[in-house]
């Protein structure tokens, strides 16, 4: 893969990410949030890419560390968990970026409850990733680097 122009990539996890491998494994999975993270770093470290992550389960903290990522990162990848159904305040912030971002979500959101089914957050997004389970944000990573790479 050629040289990417993306530098630094930002990581947020929403509300409740950081009970993952304890909470509903059966829709969520084994691995935890710790456990993701490690492999985000690695595999970011095998593209050229510093990988840095952050969760939060507090809304106001979320927009806040998407603010400092317009000035600091070239590119985020977010998980929005429950907050993908309900915050206007996320969007707005995410609307607010000029890097792209994906949205991951480690379920299928479509087939889960009805409520589910919209993203406040996905149209403010440039991509979205959905029921791939830990391997969403591992493709998330590599379309970032894809993407910048492809740039012209």
């Amino acid at each position: 893969m050629p040289a990417t122009k993306m530098k630094s990539i930002l990581v947020i996890h929403g509300p409740n990410l950081n009970r993952l491998g304890r909470r509903e494994p059966e829709i969520y999975g084994r691995h935890t949030l710790a456990d993701i993270d490690a492999e985000l770093v690695q595999a970011g470290n095998a593209l050229g890419v510093d990988v840095q992550t952050f969760q939060s389960n507090h809304e106001g903290e979320l927009v806040d560390r998407i603010q400092q990522a317009a000035e600091e990162v070239d590119g985020l990848i977010i998980n929005p968990a429950a907050y993908t159904h309900t915050s206007v305040a996320l969007r707005d912030a995410l609307l607010m970026l000029d890097i792209p971002v994906i949205e991951v979500h480690l379920s299928n959101i479509y087939r889960r409850e009805a409520f589910r089914h919209h993203s406040m957050t996905a149209p403010a997004a440039t991509g979205q990733i959905a029921g791939l389970g830990k391997n969403g944000y591992l493709l998330a990573l590599e379309a970032l680097v894809r993407m910048a790479t492809d740039a012209p």
